[in-house]
Formats: C-alpha cells, sequence, structure tokens
C-alpha cells in the first residue's frame, strides 16, 4: 500500500486521502452489507448495536482498521449477529457472511464504470485504486480461515457435526489460525489473491 502514497517528490497527501476515502468506503459497504443481511434474516443485533449504518465511524476499529491503512492488513469492527434469531439459520450464515464480499464487488464495479467508459479524466487512478482496495477486500474475505467470511460459509457448508467440530476449533484458537496461515503459506496465499484481483479487475 505504501507504494501508492509515493511521488517522485516523497510522501503524496492527495493519494494518501484517496487511500483514507477507499478504505472507508470498502469497510463500511462490507460491514453495512453484513448488518442489512443479519436484518433481513430476522436477527436484530446489528440493528440494536448501531451497526446498520453507512457512517464510517460506526464500523471503525481502533487497532484493526488502522493496521489496514498502515500495512494492507487487518479488520474492522465485527458485526454483532446472533445466528439463532435467524429464520433459516445454517442458510442465512452463509448468505450473511457473503454478503460483505458482495458488496465489495458491487462496490468496485460500480467506480469502475466511469474508467471503463473512459470519463473519469482526472479521477482515473484514485477510481481504479478504489476498486482495486474492494476488489482485495471481497477475495481476500472470502478465504476459508477465522475469523475471515469464509470460515463461517464453510462451516455453514459443512454437515452439522464437522461443523461443530470446525466452530470448536476456531472458538479454541482464534485468530491465531489466520496468523499462522499467513507466516506458513503467507506468499502463496498473495499470490493466490493477487491473481483473482487482477482477474476481476480485467473484467
Amino acid at each position: 500500500m505504501l507504494h501508492i502514497l509515493q511521488s517522485p517528490n516523497g510522501f503524496d497527501p492527495a493519494a494518501a486521502v484517496t487511500w483514507l476515502l477507499a478504505l472507508a468506503l470498502g469497510i463500511t459497504v462490507h460491514e453495512f452489507a453484513h448488518a442489512w443481511r443479519a436484518d433481513k434474516a430476522g436477527d436484530p443485533t446489528p440493528r440494536s448495536q448501531g451497526r446498520l449504518s453507512l457512517n464510517p465511524l460506526d464500523h471503525y476499529d481502533p487497532i484493526g482498521s488502522t493496521m489496514i491503512l498502515l500495512f494492507g492488513l487487518g479488520w474492522a469492527k465485527p458485526v454483532p449477529v446472533n445466528p439463532f434469531l435467524f429464520r433459516h439459520p445454517r442458510r442465512d450464515e452463509i448468505m450473511v457472511s457473503l454478503w460483505g464480499p458482495l458488496a465489495n464487488l458491487i462496490t468496485a464495479a460500480v467506480v469502475a464504470i466511469p474508467v471503463r467508459l473512459n470519463v473519469a479524466g482526472p479521477y482515473t487512478d484514485p477510481l481504479l485504486w478504489m476498486m482495486q482496495l474492494n476488489l482485495g477486500l471481497a477475495v481476500f474475505n472470502l478465504i476459508p480461515v477465522f475469523p475471515l467470511d469464509g470460515s463461517h460459509v464453510l462451516s455453514a457448508l459443512l454437515p452439522v457435526d464437522k461443523a461443530r467440530r470446525l466452530d470448536a476449533v476456531y472458538s479454541q484458537y482464534g485468530i491465531v489460525l489466520l496468523v499462522v496461515v499467513m507466516f506458513a503459506a503467507g506468499n502463496f496465499v498473495w499470490l493466490a489473491v493477487r491473481a483473482l484481483i487482477l482477474l476481476l479487475a480485467g473484467i
């Protein structure tokens, strides 16, 4: 990420502002989509916690969001949900989890339209950065490792007994699993993520 903020003369304030706006947009639509889909599934928890909101501050995590800004890897404030309140627990668990990445894909497509039509002018680079960041959030969050969205999708797709065992592992080891995966297979993961982002960006 840091290379985006550099110009031939050093730090580029305009690029920094663009990155902040792109980050705020990407995180906000992602978490709002989770909250909106959970609310539609019958769980009032996100609404009661003030997360059914398009205000970026409602989804900002002081540590995780700042890490995304500085290092390109971190997290937003998780949307609280109660799967026991879903009308169709297993199906809705999948849909709630998928709607965050889906919202990022939709956002990437929308901001890419002016670029595709060659009407973006001086806003071409900022729009491309917004597109790439949203694609990155969508693809990365689909990795089936806790606490990413893909882990919830995987759990909901498994037979109930296997899902419970997997959830127990997630509960015991938490984010440690993600750290281990990123260190053990980080190069492969990033290559795969980057390849998918470039594929989607081309489309």
